[in-house]
């Protein structure tokens, strides 16, 4: 039996071991003070505003529940896991109630505002508070991600920070298309043509960006007029090249109802394997999930 210390009686220890010292009793110990690592923080712009007209409903696609969680709360939670540090959520403020419910107890710190009448003007008030905010002006990454895609694994979040520290000014996660392709040139299913699909990639969520970047193609893109449903393309249409990193097909976006099904069973799934966090869930999954 090793030493028992208590406050109200004498130590005692077995025979045969060398008495301790008596610096280390307990309360007499210094505990060695603790050291914080502070780094430059990487931010997430949380696009949360649509209105899910496709979707249909009464309540934000963001704030509808997987097994008890909203959506965009497993969606800040996978980016914290990742590596994010900070999340800007951009949120429709006529229920703006829902969503400070819906993220109470967040990972990370959150800060909402409310979104404009396109996606590019509602990543653009995500910019402009960061770059109003005495702490988080100073970060070198920031992060674009739809709220819809709560699924998406951390290590993809990593692979997209990494490779916009090493220098790529604009990065995207992509997946092949797995679909067969038909073009339909004027709009109807009657006149249509095959189209080799094995260059093609599916864009996904969270794009990684250096922040002078993004911020100074959205100011160009908004005084010309121009509008893009995704931000490398926006960055890329100022001249910056687009990296792309390998994706998830966990990182499925919800747009419809049976796609909050899929993400339902998915969750399910994750829950049955473990309570982990996301970073080391991901990091044991990642080869047993479907990718």
């Amino acid at each position: 039996m090793w030493p028992c210390w208590t406050p109200n009686s004498p130590p005692r220890w077995c025979a045969g071991r060398p008495r301790p010292d008596p610096r280390h009793r307990v309360g007499r110990v210094a505990r060695p003070p603790i050291l914080r690592v502070v780094s430059e923080p990487v931010v997430a712009v949380v696009v949360a505003a649509g209105l899910g007209r496709r979707f249909g409903g009464t309540k934000p696609k963001p704030t509808l529940r997987i097994l008890g969680r909203a959506v965009v709360a497993v969606a800040v939670e996978g980016l914290a896991a990742g590596g994010c540090t900070d999340a800007v959520v951009v949120i429709n403020g006529n229920v703006s109630h829902l969503f400070k419910a819906a993220l109470m107890g967040s990972p990370i710190p959150v800060i909402t505002t409310p979104g404009g009448d396109t996606r590019q003007q509602s990543v653009q008030r995500g910019l402009d508070v960061i770059r109003e905010h005495p702490r988080l002006s100073k970060a070198k990454v920031v992060l674009v991600h739809d709220a819809v895609r709560p699924m998406m694994p951390a290590y993809v979040v990593e692979n997209v920070i990494n490779a916009v520290r090493e220098g790529a000014p604009a990065v995207a996660p992509v997946v092949p298309v797995t679909d067969s392709i038909r073009v339909v040139p004027n709009g109807e299913e009657g006149a249509n043509a095959p189209f080799d699909r094995s260059k093609l990639r599916a864009v996904q969520t969270p794009q990684g960006f250096d922040l002078q970047v993004l911020l100074d193609s959205h100011a160009k893109m908004a005084a010309q007029g121009l509008d893009f449903t995704d931000d490398v393309s926006c960055c890329e249409s100022n001249g910056h090249p687009v990296t792309l990193v390998q994706g998830s097909r966990m990182g499925m976006k919800i747009t419809e109802p049976a796609d909050l099904t899929v993400a339902r069973a998915l969750w399910r799934v994750r829950a049955s394997l473990g309570h982990h966090s996301g970073k080391r869930f991901w990091r044991q999954r990642r080869k047993e999930l479907p990718q």
